[in-house]
């Protein structure tokens, strides 16, 4: 067998290596062909999962919220089960995620200790640095967030990761439309 030179496998590799619009949907694709969700939830919980491994982070949530910005279901990925049970309600959207409620936009945050924005978590809600997420539309009307944190233990979430969660905003829309309401 021949092989290439080690330099020029690399940088096949990097020329070739899915972008992560491609390497999310594979992986929407394999967790719903490996496992079907029984409820709205579960499938949502599958979204939340992958956003924390996809961006390499410690924490992933996805929330979802009426018409009225209330908070209607919530799931985390990366709490452990004591931190799950010390966590009295989910986030209500405050700080950080309620400007992207309210806006729409996407927020990434670098330092959330240094952060003016940065208040409103329950009370006994693990401690973050990073913090990046992405409202989940369906059709004109917000009705939820996807968001992770502390990638890489407290290194900033990169433009590829803000993809990837785009990709599972839209994917989770469509469970939110066509399982939740």
């Amino acid at each position: 067998m021949i092989r290439a030179p080690a330099r020029r496998r690399t940088l096949g590799r990097r020329l070739f290596a899915p972008d992560p619009e491609s390497r999310a949907l594979r992986r929407l694709a394999r967790a719903a062909a490996g496992q079907s969700a029984a409820r709205p939830l579960d499938a949502l919980q599958q979204v939340a999962d992958l956003a924390k491994e996809l961006t390499n982070a410690r924490y992933g949530a996805l929330v979802v919220i009426d018409g009225r910005d209330n908070v209607e279901g919530f799931v985390a990925s990366g709490l452990t089960p004591e931190e799950e049970r010390r966590l009295k309600s989910a986030p209500q959207g405050h700080g950080p995620l309620g400007t992207m409620r309210q806006d729409g936009l996407a927020v990434r945050i670098d330092d959330l200790t240094e952060h003016a924005k940065a208040f409103g978590f329950p009370p006994r809600h693990p401690g973050m640095k990073t913090l990046m997420g992405v409202p989940i539309w369906v059709g004109p009307s917000l009705r939820g967030a996807l968001y992770v944190t502390d990638r890489d233990g407290g290194r900033p979430f990169r433009d590829d990761d803000e993809i990837t969660l785009r990709v599972l905003a839209r994917h989770a829309a469509t469970v939110i439309d066509s399982s939740w309401y």
